[in-house]
């Protein structure tokens, strides 16, 4: 096992509703530390750069817009196997399949207002932490 860093998004419905302190807690107990952590808001076009492998795809400019409806907290999160293990804690990207005890059975509205992001490959990660975090915030 690795130490391992990855990204969290959590997406604007979930900071609409109240639920990014449930939502770090969970974080917290289950063994991630918070290496960076900052609220911003996606333009569009930021939010095209980041989601640019799903161009194309049909919810790519649903997706878009709705990640730039409103703020974000981005965090660089670490611990061992922390990609598998964010991925697991998130659940299901749809929340109807999700397991009980996730994020995204507990906290998401839909497929797309689903609550949180998480990187899904080291390659991943090594792209989307420092899309959001410069070397001195990680």
């Amino acid at each position: 096992m690795s130490i391992e860093k990855t990204l969290a998004l959590i997406k604007p419905d979930a900071l609409e509703r109240g639920k990014q302190g449930k939502i770090i807690d969970r974080i917290i107990e289950n063994g991630f530390r918070i290496v960076a952590m900052k609220q911003l808001n996606l333009s569009v076009a930021k939010a095209k750069e980041f989601y640019k492998e799903h161009d194309g795809r049909p919810f790519y400019d649903s997706l878009c817009g709705y990640m730039s409806s409103g703020p974000i907290i981005a965090l660089a999160l670490e611990k061992e196997n922390a990609i598998l293990g964010w991925r697991d804690l998130m659940g299901a990207t749809n929340p109807k399949d999700a397991k009980e005890g996730t994020i995204r059975k507990d906290f998401a509205v839909d497929i797309e207002r689903n609550s949180v992001h998480g990187s899904d490959s080291e390659k991943s990660s090594h792209r989307e932490v420092p899309f959001f975090f410069s070397g001195l915030e990680r």
